[in-house]
């Protein structure tokens, strides 16, 4: 028998909720023990940055160009003009990728209000 399901609903949630954090700020405090432990100018760190950069990259490639869910309806070039002019805008004007971020919400808003009212 489980032990969860000799507990009421309610305690099993939390029984559940304290695993979980205890889980997550175990994993954080090791980081932060070893951290200091770490150069940031080794070989594993660079690679570890690497394959870090490129599973981003992959990921927004893939949003972009086999997006599934309400941005599979917005047509390919759209997207892809969208991520032009973001590109274009945090690196020309130097802004940090937040201000790109909000710059795509909005032209994509932009979109939605336009098809849904125009």
């Amino acid at each position: 028998m489980n032990i969860l399901d000799s507990m009421t609903p309610e305690f099993q949630w939390w029984t559940m909720l304290t695993l979980v954090v205890l889980g997550t700020y175990f994993w954080r405090g090791l980081g932060v023990l070893l951290a200091g432990h770490v150069s940031q100018d080794s070989e594993v760190f660079k690679w570890l940055s690497a394959v870090t950069y490129a599973l981003v990259g992959a990921l927004t490639f893939k949003l972009i160009l086999l997006p599934i869910g309400q941005l599979a309806q917005v047509p390919i070039a759209y997207r892809i003009l969208v991520s032009f002019i973001c590109l274009v805008y945090v690196v020309k004007f130097k802004a940090g990728l937040s201000r790109g971020l909000i710059l795509g919400c909005i032209l994509m808003a932009g979109y939605g209000l336009y098809i849904s009212y125009g």
